[in-house]
């Protein structure tokens, strides 16, 4: 897959991404959400730049690429410090509650939970008000390697807020919890 950062710019003080986007002209920015009469607009006149669905994934692929090379230096892969990161928030969650929150497909979380367990990081528990579900917690060890991987996290987070006031951030995060109540699939 071609990244932004590919691009050959040529245009000084550009970005190479902006530069792009400059030599693509408003192909990419024009913005219609709605045409009058209620008639769907087309992505030329949506463009992608105004595309949401377009914008997130290119934010959260280069999030992700950022992320998963910055955790090996820990030992860690970006399902582990999902999994670890939502468990320092809430534990004792069933391996599904935990899929969900963390993003992760259940079979790649059981896995995931297999490689932490034998890293001393996690513990399944059989619930003892029904034997037949296992919730899973962190160890001492887990918290551990959550704090040690917290400081990385935080500033990467960070820069990607770089510019951004406040207001803009509660916003943003408002939007984003109205995006997700309109496609959510799960209950949590």
């Amino acid at each position: 897959m071609a990244n932004d950062d590919e691009i050959p710019n040529g245009d000084a003080g550009l970005s190479d991404a902006e530069a792009a986007e400059a030599r693509l002209g408003d192909r990419f920015r024009t913005g219609v959400l709605h045409r009058a009469g209620g008639e769907r607009p087309s992505m030329g006149e949506i463009g992608l730049n105004q595309f949401a669905p377009y914008l997130m994934n290119r934010i959260m692929a280069r999030w992700n690429l950022n992320m998963a090379e910055a955790l090996k230096a820990h030992d860690l892969t970006t399902a582990k410090m999902r999994a670890l990161t939502v468990l320092s928030v809430s534990s004792g969650l069933t391996i599904n509650e935990l899929s969900v929150f963390a993003v992760t497909e259940q079979s790649t979380m059981s896995r995931t939970l297999d490689s932490l367990e034998e890293q001393g990081y996690v513990r399944r528990r059989q619930r003892p008000d029904d034997m037949r579900v296992r919730e899973v917690s962190l160890t001492e060890a887990g918290r551990d390697a959550f704090a040690a991987i917290w400081p990385m996290l935080y500033d990467m987070f960070d820069r990607l807020f770089d510019d951004v006031d406040e207001d803009e951030f509660q916003a943003f995060a408002g939007t984003l919890h109205k995006l997700l109540r309109n496609i959510r699939k799960h209950d949590i």
